[in-house]
């Protein structure tokens, strides 16, 4: 019975190269600059010599094989056929005769494998073409990877970006954001920015991370100046207490660039947890205010007992009862006759807030009415 062994095609490898030393020396310069792996890279240019060859050799499926050899610097690429008896040659893709296969290997014998080298001179063009094109598209394909996994980490963050551009027919703005060493470019649609707020190429803004998505042209990172989400991480950047956990942020509703009303907890009966948000002077909640364009916050302490918790939420409001309803989560507030429209602020704006914040559906009565 013959064996099974598998001969090589005699010869120079480097007259069969595919490849020269510069092609190794172009995978080693990506892997420093773009931080690409080269085994990343070397699968792909396997892939597109393997594809090219099959492209006009369609019956070899799987005997195609490429070998990169980092030493040597060379690709060779060869197709493995077994040799049989001419009277047993059924599939030339796949099988060859023992006279063919001693042009390769003196000591062929049927049964055995032998590995045919792929000719520069019929396949060097295309294949040369193929690693190109399978390169450029692996090295865009490697970015997209990198640039989706830096920032995916980022989501619910706050990154600072530079607007590139700014969109005067559809209000759409165009921000350079960075993550690490890495760039892209997002999209601040109309509905996330905020309202009157004037952007201009050149300036420097947060945005808050919402989601990133793949898509056919890269990842597409989805930002917002208007999420409650960039409020918390404002305050977790300016006030130490809520950064290291002694003061919580229970709740926060917000109506970007005109109020936001945020409840807060202290974990330290020592440490006040309102007093800790606005900072000396008003410092701290000053920075974010500014940051926000200008944007009022009322900051609230929050309570497990929901009476006090709404009254609190209606602030700056007086309120004199909180009566909770049976049928869902609702209640009556009564406030004095003189404090209704301030309970109810412009256009109803504190009271929605409020709702917003305890999760309450809030009745407001005046006294005069409460009866």
């Amino acid at each position: 019975m013959s064996s099974k062994t598998s001969s090589k095609a005699s010869g120079s490898s480097s007259n069969n190269s595919i490849m020269s030393a510069e092609f190794f020396e172009a995978i080693e310069a990506i892997e420093k600059e773009k931080g690409i792996p080269r085994e990343y890279m070397e699968d792909k240019i396997r892939q597109a010599l393997t594809t090219a060859f099959k492209r006009d050799n369609p019956d070899c499926e799987d005997n195609v094989f490429v070998d990169i050899d980092e030493e040597k610097k060379t690709v060779v690429m060869t197709v493995q056929k077994t040799v049989v008896e001419d009277a047993e040659l059924e599939d030339p893709s796949h099988q060859m005769t023992l006279d063919e296969a001693k042009r390769y290997s003196r000591k062929a014998h049927v049964g055995d494998v032998v590995s045919i080298p792929v000719e520069t001179r019929k396949f060097g063009r295309i294949a040369a073409q193929a690693a190109k094109q399978v390169i450029i598209q692996g090295i865009r394909e490697a970015e997209r990877g990198i640039i989706y996994d830096e920032f995916t980490s980022k989501e619910h963050e706050i990154l600072t970006g530079i607007v590139s551009r700014v969109e005067p027919r559809t209000g759409s703005v165009s921000i350079k954001i960075s993550s690490n060493s890495e760039f892209t470019e997002a999209m601040l649609s109309p509905t996330e920015r905020i309202r009157g707020e004037e952007l201009v190429e050149g300036d420097r803004i947060k945005v808050y991370v919402v989601e990133v998505r793949k898509s056919t042209r890269g990842p597409q990172v989805l930002i917002s100046r208007t999420h409650p989400g960039l409020v918390k991480r404002l305050f977790e950047l300016e006030v130490p207490e809520i950064f290291d956990g002694t003061v919580e942020i229970r709740s926060i509703a917000r109506e970007a660039g005109s109020r936001t009303k945020m409840a807060v907890l202290s974990s330290d009966p020592e440490v006040d947890p309102i007093g800790a948000c606005v900072g000396p002077k008003g410092g701290r909640v000053a920075a974010i205010v500014n940051e926000l364009g200008g944007e009022k916050i009322d900051i609230i302490k929050y309570s497990e007992d929901p009476e006090q918790y709404i009254a609190s939420a209606l602030s700056p409001a007086e309120v004199i009862s909180v009566d909770i309803l049976e049928e869902g989560r609702s209640c009556r507030v009564v406030v004095p006759d003189s404090q209704l429209s301030l309970a109810i602020g412009k256009e109803g704006q504190n009271a929605r807030l409020a709702a917003k914040l305890t999760g309450y559906k809030i009745d407001i009565k005046p006294a005069s009415a409460a009866d």
